[in-house]
């Protein structure tokens, strides 16, 4: 089934032609060519923010995805050089309604489909993302491929569906190391340092550390496959907290990640996670994972704090979810654990609390880039932990 393609402007110098999206369920979507030319393979996802899309871009947990952004119009403040979220685009594919024909901010430097097509991510424009959007809302989360330029010309969408097939699916990739940094490297403390924390970077955003930092804490990152013992060796004493990123992939698949959480939560070390951190601590309390059927993507997500009371605004990219009791102390080898924060459009699970143990996390992203700015106070939560440690 194929979708009718609006009229488009494109601008001068940028990708042009037709461009095709085929689903692994057999769903055909016409359109532009945008950014590079040429094909690509990912897991199709949609984001439901109606800005921040440069933020999502280089968000490393979009690894080896094709992102689909629900809001109609995109890149019209065009691309900067202060918000990115890492040294690189990751996403697999971008796929877009109406582009916009030229970038105005005062900030804008180059526009996003020049951008695009200089780190060779292949896009698509002039596509029905409304329905594609309710296709997989329904269908759930699922492979796709773009292509355009040579590898559209004459093709079969049915041969394109049969490559789209062969990829490897998002379920049960282990991917947290490909996006990690190779090398540790220290975020300092900014004015007074108070703490030291080792953050494992599972594929952290730029802006995490940054929070951190401006909360007096001097943050060592560390590669997804550093030991206890690279933990334990960032400060004399070892560090005051340890924190564990964002990232891609599928925590079932992650065993290094929930063995290091494990030897941490042992040595009774404050510890925060967030999103792919929250869904390690689930596993290292003995709780399962599951694949979500469409995930959690965009800046206004409803999350009720349990702790308090309160419903915030936050910014979430999961496809995978902790099963937990929602309504129950949970028994676990480190003590009772609690479900602190849950989703309110469908009750997922969105944060971990241990009762006996300094430790806690959320599905979310606190750093609040791009925005809200609701869930900044996990990080004050955070030094609080380390402050009564250390008392």
């Amino acid at each position: 089934m194929t979708t009718s393609l609006p009229s488009e402007t494109k601008s001068p110098g940028t990708a042009s032609g037709p461009a095709l999206l085929v689903l692994e369920d057999g769903r055909v979507f016409r359109g532009r060519a945008w950014g590079a030319v040429g094909e690509t393979f990912g897991e199709a996802v949609f984001s439901t923010g109606m800005t921040g899309y440069q933020e999502t871009l280089t968000d490393p947990s979009y690894h080896r995805q094709v992102v689909v952004m629900t809001a109609p119009h995109i890149g019209n403040t065009g691309v900067n050089d202060e918000d990115p979220e890492s040294i690189r685009i990751w996403v697999s594919g971008f796929v877009v309604r109406d582009p916009a024909r030229r970038p105005s901010n005062w900030r804008s430097r180059r526009s996003l489909d020049e951008e695009l097509a200089a780190q060779g991510v292949v896009g698509i424009s002039g596509v029905d993302t409304r329905a594609l959007t309710r296709h997989l809302r329904e269908r759930g989360a699922m492979r796709v491929g773009i292509f355009s330029g040579p590898a559209v010309e004459g093709a079969d969408p049915r041969a394109l569906v049969d490559r789209v097939r062969a990829i490897p699916a998002m379920k049960g990739a282990d991917l947290s190391a490909e996006v990690a940094c190779t090398e540790p490297y220290v975020v300092p403390a900014v004015g007074e340092k108070r703490f030291t924390v080792a953050a494992v970077d599972l594929g952290i955003k730029g802006m995490t550390p940054r929070r951190m930092a401006e909360r007096g804490i001097e943050v060592h990152v560390l590669p997804a496959t550093a030991s206890v013992e690279q933990v334990l060796g960032v400060a004399p004493g070892g560090p005051d907290g340890v924190f564990f990123s964002n990232g891609p992939g599928d925590p079932a698949a992650a065993d290094h990640p929930v063995a290091l959480m494990r030897a941490v939560l042992e040595r009774r070390i404050p510890l925060f996670g967030i999103c792919f951190g929250n869904q390690i601590l689930g596993r290292a309390l003995g709780f399962g994972t599951y694949k979500l059927k469409y995930g959690h993507r965009g800046i206004n997500q409803p999350v009720q704090d349990r702790t308090t009371g309160k419903v915030e605004v936050t910014a979430h990219n999961h496809g995978f979810a902790v099963d937990a009791p929602l309504d129950e102390v949970s028994r676990t080898p480190f003590g009772r654990a609690e479900v602190s924060h849950v989703c309110l459009n469908d009750n997922v699970v969105e944060g971990l609390r241990l009762l006996d143990r300094p430790a806690f996390s959320v599905q979310y992203h606190p750093e609040a880039a791009a925005g809200p700015h609701d869930a900044a106070y996990l990080f004050d939560r955070f030094v609080s932990l380390m402050e009564a440690q250390r008392a």
